[in-house]
């Protein structure tokens, strides 16, 4: 019953931008840790940047710090994620993942075995 799904992927050139959405159902919304994971070919998921919905505080993955923004806007139930001056090596597919424990985005323990529903993903390729 628990749903996330992700749009907005795109191929887009460096230094470029695209935001991210991810639209849930099925869960009390404003209780949850909701992430994005992305995952390049042949490379583990990693996790991108998380947002507590509760109180809206945040946490970036290092590569990602000063480019990405996540924002929540809770009565829509949606989560987005803006992407601005993309690199090549930010090319993977984007997942939505969300899970009610609260402890996970303060300390960015933002790892794929913690989240218990995810979405499809959506491709982002940034050319060169």
């Amino acid at each position: 019953e628990v749903q996330v799904v992700e749009s907005g992927g795109d191929l887009v050139q460096a230094g470029g931008s695209l935001r991210l959405s991810c639209a849930a159902s099925g869960f009390t919304f404003d209780n949850y840790t909701i992430a994005w994971f992305r995952q390049a070919p042949g490379k583990e998921r990693e996790g991108v940047s998380c947002i507590r919905t509760s109180d809206g505080s945040t946490s970036y993955a290092d590569s990602v710090k000063g480019r990405f923004t996540i924002s929540s806007d809770n009565a829509k139930k949606t989560i987005f994620l803006q992407m601005d001056s993309l690199k090549p090596e930010d090319t993977a597919v984007y997942y939505c993942a969300a899970d009610p424990k609260p402890w996970l985005c303060p300390g960015f323990l933002i790892l794929p075995p913690f989240f218990v529903s995810w979405g499809q993903g959506t491709q982002v390729t940034v050319s060169s």
